[in-house]
């Protein structure tokens, strides 16, 4: 309140003085001028004071604390949301067509899966660049794209970029049937089920074996990842995890998703978009699906009620939703993993963070912004070639592959 008070009394203070000091004939009058620099001065004063702000840092462990204070500055650096966008739908809606897709080259492999499916990976191998020439030893980070994302993603192809400059290869895990290749089986993917995550980080290992190899998760990607980790515990070849934006409880996701604004924003597109990928691989699907009563669907929810959760066998899609939700994982996770999340996400709402559970195991570590949306994080005035969430990712990957021994030490 005494904030508040202040800043009143500094903006009428401001006020006054530029109408007694600025000549009368600028803009017609002195007044105009008045207001433009007063408003100006009380917004900065209030962006300043309210939005930015530095992020809330929940570590289990002091040694992963530490560590990331050293070697990750910008989990501790005041996050300056973009001045004139730092709402989080509207960071949310904007970055797409702000940011830009820098030009990467893929190879892509499709591999085999024991239930006769084929999956999608796009690698970037990084061969010109010479920190890490030999091939067989080049750190590796497998990305994993959101609900219908792919390879093509302007948050997939920044990281890779940050990659590059590293000197590491890359490697995009595509879901079934999102990235142009044949469905073969009537099966495509989900939050909860890890069997094509596991065929993939197998795959990428055996490849190369003495390669150090991480993973980052981008919203489902991220659900996924850590379902993963929670699952395997130690049992898993990689050295750390990533994960941005993640819905953390699918219940409390689907809520606020459904509210009419929401909806209409973000729900009903992202239906349809799934629901292209129904109809592009028809004539797979509906050897085993009612199509039509898929496509009627007109939220996520309903769509995984006729659809996902029949498809991976669960007896209701509660069911399924218990089973892919994140947050009962986290205690389980056993190698080092960062999690960036804004407050003000709709896709996983603030109050839903399991901030309890990660402060109990050693190995997590959130950053929870108050601003940033749903892979937002945009900042800078005009934020077009990197977000916050690109320097936390390049900072953290950075430290994990070169300065992982270090975790326990500190």
């Amino acid at each position: 309140m005494l904030g508040i008070i202040n800043l009143q009394g500094f903006t009428r203070d401001l006020s006054l003085y530029l109408e007694n000091q600025v000549p009368v004939g600028l803009f017609g009058s002195g007044v105009g001028l008045s207001l433009v620099l007063g408003f100006g001065a009380a917004y900065a004063c209030y962006y300043l004071s309210v939005i930015a702000k530095r992020p809330q840092l929940v570590v289990g462990g002091e040694g992963l604390c530490n560590f990331l204070k050293h070697h990750c500055p910008a989990v501790t650096e005041t996050y300056y949301p973009t001045l004139w966008c730092w709402e989080g739908r509207a960071q949310t809606l904007l970055r797409p067509f702000i940011t830009v897709k820098p030009l990467v080259h893929y190879n892509n492999e499709l591999i085999k899966t024991a239930d006769g499916g084929q999956i999608s990976l796009d690698w970037f191998n990084n061969d010109n660049n010479t920190l890490y020439p030999d091939a067989s030893s080049r750190p590796t980070i497998l990305l994993l794209p959101g609900l219908t994302g792919t390879s093509r993603e302007s948050y997939i192809l920044h990281m890779i970029k940050h990659s590059e400059a590293l000197g590491y290869r890359c490697v995009v895990f595509n879901n079934r049937g999102v990235s142009g290749e044949d469905l073969l089986t009537p099966r495509t993917y989900c939050a909860a089920n890890t069997e094509d995550l596991e065929a993939v980080i197998h795959h990428v290992h055996t490849m190369y074996s003495e390669a150090p190899l991480m993973a980052a998760g981008v919203s489902m990607g991220g659900m996924l990842l850590v379902n993963y980790l929670g699952k395997m515990g130690r049992q898993t070849p990689l050295k750390g995890a990533a994960v941005f934006s993640a819905g953390w409880e699918v219940f409390e996701s689907a809520i606020t998703l459904e509210k009419p604004i929401n909806w209409m924003l973000f729900n009903y597109y992202l239906t349809t978009c799934l629901q292209a990928s129904i109809v592009r691989h028809r004539h797979v699907l509906e050897k085993q699906f009612d199509i039509d009563h898929i496509l009627r669907a007109k939220s996520i929810r309903e769509f995984d009620t006729r659809f996902t959760s029949v498809m991976f066998g669960y007896p209701t899609n509660d069911h399924y939703y218990k089973d892919a939700c994140p947050c009962h994982r986290v205690k389980s996770v056993e190698i080092p993993m960062l999690c960036l999340n804004a407050m003000d996400d709709v896709f996983s709402p603030g109050h839903a963070i399991p901030v309890e559970t990660a402060k109990q195991n050693p190995n997590v570590a959130l950053v929870l912004t108050s601003y940033g949306g749903h892979i937002g994080f945009l900042e800078g005035i005009w934020p077009r070639k990197q977000t916050y969430m690109d320097r936390i990712f390049k900072q953290f990957v950075q430290a994990i592959f070169e300065h992982g021994n270090e975790i326990n030490s500190m």
